[in-house]
């Protein structure tokens, strides 16, 4: 009997962990620089088994694609109609789920619909869950282990652009690439 090992180096087959045809991809707001100071001011204090996201990281997910050609998922991406709009972060920071700690952000249920409506021929399945805008501050091993829940966290900023976001995973965490972006119009505006 030949083990598994020994039969793909036998027929050349490759190590799929490292093949990756087309871009993990998904559509995100980018929080503005107030927002981001906003949050950077939180308290992170070290705690065990939990580990804290980056300002790199922070972003608003409009709709997780998944393995999407890039020239499929920047079609969709400018087809999206939807009018700018007013996203309002906070109260406090709570878990999302059992393992996940958010800023929460509401004011953002009509594009995040549109996004949906534009993109729903491709990638993933679209999630049926009711649109729960957040902004991932950390990952904590047991629930409600991170002392950041319950602190108070208020700001606002415009989306009026939203993006294609390419999200490669890497051991300390993942980093995120725009791909591409489309400018958000108001009803009866056209660019030229």
């Amino acid at each position: 009997a030949v083990g598994r090992a020994a039969f793909r180096r036998s027929v050349s087959v490759p190590d799929r962990r490292y093949v990756h045809p087309v871009p993990r991809l998904f559509i995100a707001a980018w929080p503005s620089a107030e927002i981001l100071d906003l949050l950077s001011a939180l308290p992170r204090v070290d705690e065990p088994g939990v580990r804290f996201t980056t300002a790199d990281q922070w972003h608003l997910t409009l709709r997780f694609l998944g393995d999407v050609e890039l020239d499929e998922a920047t079609a969709a991406l400018t087809s999206v109609e939807a009018e700018p709009a007013t996203a309002t972060v906070g109260p406090v920071v709570v878990p999302l789920g059992p393992r996940v700690i958010v800023a929460p952000v509401a004011g953002l249920d009509a594009i995040a619909a549109a996004v949906r409506e534009a993109t729903s021929a491709i990638g993933e399945p679209v999630d049926a869950r009711p649109f729960a805008g957040h902004i991932t501050l950390a990952r904590a091993r047991s629930p409600g282990s991170c002392r950041l829940i319950g602190t108070q966290v208020a700001g606002r900023f415009v989306v009026d652009e939203i993006a294609l976001i390419e999200s490669e995973l890497h051991a300390d965490g993942a980093r995120y690439t725009t791909r591409a972006s489309s400018q958000l119009m108001r009803a009866g505006r056209y660019c030229e």
